[in-house]
C-alpha cells in the first residue's frame, strides 16, 4: 500500500483521532480506520460492508456511475470481444497479457489437467437423481482436498500454483457431470483436442451413441458467458472466499465455501429469477401488464434482470452478452420457444420505454445470460454452476493475491451488539 499523503480528524468526546487517507490509482480515496477501535474504543457501523474496503487489490476495478469494468486494467468489452477465457484467466492469475508461447503453455497445462479423478465418479453417485447441481458442486469440490493432497499446502508457492490450474481445469468437467448426473445420462469425459468451452459443452450434451458437434456460434457464446463472469471485485462470494482463506484454509475448501456462497439467489441465481420471471409472464402480448406492474410502487412485482446493485448507469459486460444473444437467437430461433420471444419482445419494450431509461433500468448480464443458456438447451438449475465455474478463477486470482498480501490477517469483522446486558443464571425449579 502507499503512503497516506492526507488525513481526516474525527472528533469524539473532546478528543482528536487522525485517520490516514490512501488514494487508489482509481475509485474514491479510502479512510482507514484499523486503529480507530484501540486509540478511540469505538467501531464503525456498516451492514452489507457497502462503504467498506476490505482488501487492497489490484486485479478488478468498476467505476459503477460510469458502467466501468476493468481487468488488470483493460477493458471487459476488449477482452470480452478480442481474447477468450483462457487468455483472461492468465490475465487475471499473472497481471499481464501473455505471450503467444506463454497462452500455449498455459492452455495446454489447463487442458491436460481437465480429467478428474476415477475415485471423484463415486461421489457424484452419492447424491440423490433429484440434488440440485450446486449442491453436487459444493460437496464436490471440497472433496478435492481429500484427493489431491499434492496442492493443499497453501505456503508452499508451487502447490498454490497447481491448485489453480487443477481448479480451473478441472470445473468444466465437475459441473458438467453433475448436470449429466441430474438427467440420468452417462458421464462424457473431457477431450485434450478441443477448445474450454467446446470441452464443456460436448461434456454437458454429448451421449455416447453418436457423435456430437459444437457449434462454432454457441461455443463463441458459452467462452464469452466465461470471460464477463471471471471477476467482479469484492462481490459476496469473492469475499466468501477471502474469509475463508483468511484462516488458512486448503485451496479446494475455500472455492467450495465460494460456489456455497453463489448459490444464493441474490448473487448466483439472478439470471435464473429472470428466466422464471419471463416465464411467469408467458407471451408478449402480457408484457404491457407487467410493465405497468414494475412501474406501480404499490406492486411487489420486479423486473428482473433488469439495473445491478453496483452500477448505476449501463452493466459494460451486458453489451457485449446482448451481442451473444443476437447472434444465438438468430442461430436457434425464438419461434418455437416462447420464453425467449417474451425475453426479445421484453427487452425492446423496456429500452423504448423512458421510464426505465430515467432510472437507468437497463438490461444487465444477468438477463442476457439466461436468454443464451435458455436457448442453449440448459435448464434452469445450470445457470448457477455455470456461473460457479466462471467465477473460479477470479476466486483463485483474489486467493492468490491475499496469500501474497504480507499485511493479511484472519478475518474477524465486528458488531453493534443489542442483546440482553449481564443477567445471573436461574436454576430450573426457580423459572
Amino acid at each position: 500500500m502507499t503512503e497516506s499523503t492526507k488525513s481526516a480528524t474525527l472528533s469524539l468526546d473532546g478528543n482528536d483521532y487522525d485517520l490516514p487517507i490512501y488514494s487508489p490509482t482509481a475509485g474514491p480515496d479510502v479512510l482507514d480506520i484499523r486503529k480507530l477501535y484501540a486509540q478511540a474504543g469505538v467501531f464503525t457501523y456498516d451492514p452489507g460492508f457497502t462503504s467498506t474496503a476490505s482488501c487492497d487489490s489490484t486485479i478488478t476495478f468498476i467505476d459503477g456511475e460510469k458502467g466501468v469494468l476493468l481487468h488488470r486494467g483493460y477493458p471487459i468489452d476488449q477482452l470480452a470481444g478480442k481474447s477468450h477465457y483462457l487468455e483472461v484467466c492468465f490475465l487475471l492469475l499473472y497481471g499481464y497479457l501473455p505471450t503467444a508461447n506463454e497462452l500455449e503453455k498455459f492452455e495446454t497445462t489447463i487442458t491436460r489437467h481437465t480429467m478428474l479423478h476415477e475415485q471423484m465418479t463415486y461421489f457424484f453417485r452419492g447424491f440423490r437423481r433429484d440434488a440440485h447441481p450446486m449442491a453436487i458442486m459444493v460437496g464436490v469440490v471440497g472433496a478435492m482436498s481429500a484427493f489431491y493432497h499434492d496442492s493443499t499446502d497453501i505456503n508452499d508457492p508451487h502447490q498454490r500454483e497447481i491448485a489453480s490450474h487443477r481448479l480451473i481445469a478441472k470445473m468444466p468437467t465437475i459441473a458438467a457431470w453433475a448436470y449429466k448426473f441430474s438427467i440420468g445420462q452417462p458421464f462424457v469425459y473431457p477431450r485434450n483436442d478441443m477448445d474450454y468451452a467446446s470441452n464443456f459443452l460436448r461434456m454437458c450434451f454429448a451421449v455416447p451413441a453418436e457423435e456430437y458437434q459444437v457449434n462454432p456460434i454457441l461455443s463463441r457464446a458459452m467462452d464469452r458467458i466465461f470471460t464477463l463472469h471471471a471477476d467482479h471485485e469484492q462481490n459476496a462470494s469473492t469475499s466468501t472466499v477471502r474469509l475463508a482463506s483468511s484462516s488458512g484454509a486448503n485451496p479446494f475448501a475455500c472455492i467450495a465455501a465460494g460456489i456455497a456462497c453463489l448459490w444464493g439467489p441474490a448473487h448466483g441465481g439472478a439470471n435464473q429469477a429472470c428466466l422464471e420471471m419471463l416465464k411467469e409472464i408467458g407471451t408478449p402480448d402480457r408484457i404491457p401488464e407487467f410493465i405497468a406492474r414494475a412501474k406501480d410502487k404499490n406492486d411487489p412485482f420486479r423486473l428482473m434482470g433488469f439495473g445491478h446493485r453496483v452500477y448505476k448507469n449501463f452493466d459494460p459486460r451486458a453489451t457485449v452478452m446482448k451481442q451473444s444473444a443476437d447472434e444465438v437467437l438468430d442461430l436457434l430461433g425464438v419461434e418455437n420457444n416462447p420464453v425467449l420471444a417474451t425475453a426479445k419482445a421484453l427487452e425492446e419494450a423496456a429500452l423504448a420505454d423512458p421510464y426505465f431509461a430515467d432510472k437507468k433500468l437497463f438490461p444487465n448480464v444477468d438477463f442476457y445470460s439466461g436468454i443464451i443458456l435458455e436457448a442453449m438447451g440448459f435448464p434452469t438449475s445450470m445457470f448457477t454452476p455455470i456461473f460457479a465455474l466462471s467465477r473460479t478463477v477470479g476466486w483463485i486470482s483474489q486467493w492468490k493475491e491475499q496469500l501474497d498480501d504480507p499485511a493479511h490477517k484472519i478475518g474477524r469483522p465486528r458488531q453493534l451488539y443489542l442483546g440482553e446486558t449481564l443477567r445471573d443464571y436461574v436454576d430450573i425449579e426457580n423459572r
